[in-house]
């Protein structure tokens, strides 16, 4: 089934751009004559921007206690971002996957959810402050994108997120009824519902990131997005065409919003599409807008899937060593919070 949806969405994408041939034509043009040293400066800071998510990840894995390299993040960061953008249901696959990573890699259950769920947080709350900026860059474009309410919504959302980090305690302890309905219905999870959520806190407290830690890794979820933006400058660079750079901020904040919504993996179409008409609309040249963006998403996307799933194949091999080379390394829920490896 997902094949035969795969195969028609292919050929409903053919369709829509054999129809629009002319516009692509006039844009490729600009790619004849493509400056190659800032299309290897665009690969070299998309590549950069991976990089800097899985240092994300590895600060969150130091409040945690547990150390990962570098390096092996920035594999699984690569592997995972192919399984999104490739897969139907894609973000579901990559958290099943990294979180398997994780904990094979000695982070337990609790400390490798943690991670997915605060990096996703940090993401989405340093993408709004990006669309902020933005909006006040581009001063009344986003009232003609009608992006000012749904930045609000999501500024609000953010300090809703920050908010029930802050009570989590309270907001746990509040779930012991509805946790033990669940078990009357479902029959799991197993025991005293009250003691359930007093070990869950007990290992929620072992990840204790100070407030250095949540700026230092603030900053490297906006360095994750500043990098793919210095990607699609460059591309404009590349193609010879001028950066429209008031509505650049906003148009790719909007772009990277867009991409929430499940109509197609990684955002394919989508991302062009919102960041085409965002650019255009503020003034950006139409065929040059085109030429940059393709080059853009060639760079951010279509490179990315074969890096990440070679990626994907290293972590799983090195993962399979490790756990042949320590069998116990593949079960740390067995291990107690304070025993996990890297723990003091």
């Amino acid at each position: 089934m997902r094949l035969l949806i795969s195969v028609a969405l292919a050929a409903l994408a053919l369709h829509v751009v054999y129809g629009q041939r002319d516009e692509l034509v006039g844009a490729t043009s600009y790619l004849d004559h493509i400056r190659w040293q800032w299309l290897l400066a665009a690969g070299v800071v998309e590549l950069a921007s991976i990089v800097a998510f899985a240092a994300l990840q590895r600060r969150l894995f130091r409040a945690g206690h547990v150390s990962i390299p570098l390096t092996t993040l920035t594999a699984i960061t690569f592997a995972g971002n192919a399984i999104q953008n490739s897969l139907p249901g894609g973000p579901v696959f990559s958290n099943v996957f990294a979180f398997r990573q994780f904990r094979g890699r000695g982070a337990d259950d609790v400390l490798s959810g943690w991670i997915l769920v605060a990096t996703a947080a940090l993401a989405q709350i340093s993408l709004v402050i990006l669309a902020v900026v933005g909006l006040a860059a581009a001063s009344g474009t986003g009232s003609e994108l009608d992006l000012v309410t749904v930045i609000l919504g999501l500024l609000a959302l953010a300090a809703v997120i920050v908010f029930i980090w802050s009570r989590r305690r309270w907001i746990a302890r509040h779930m012991v009824r509805p946790l033990h309905l669940a078990q009357r219905i479902f029959k799991r999870p197993i025991g005293d519902p009250r003691q359930l959520i007093e070990d869950l806190l007990h290992q929620m407290d072992v990840i204790s990131p100070s407030r250095l830690d949540w700026v230092v890794a603030l900053g490297y979820a906006v360095a994750n997005w500043a990098l793919d933006i210095g990607c699609l400058i460059a591309a404009f660079t590349a193609v010879g065409a001028p950066v429209p750079w008031r509505a650049l901020l906003l148009a790719y904040a909007a772009a990277q919003l867009a991409t929430n919504l499940p109509i197609t993996p990684g955002g394919l179409g989508v991302v062009e599409g919102s960041l085409i008409i965002g650019l255009v609309a503020y003034g950006g040249g139409q065929e040059s807008t085109v030429a940059a963006v393709l080059l853009y998403r060639l760079l951010s996307f279509w490179s990315l899937l074969l890096i990440g799933w070679v990626a994907w194949a290293y972590a799983s091999w090195d993962l399979r060593r490790q756990e042949v080379r320590d069998p116990n390394a593949a079960a740390p829920e067995a291990l107690a919070p304070w025993n996990v490896k890297g723990a003091t």
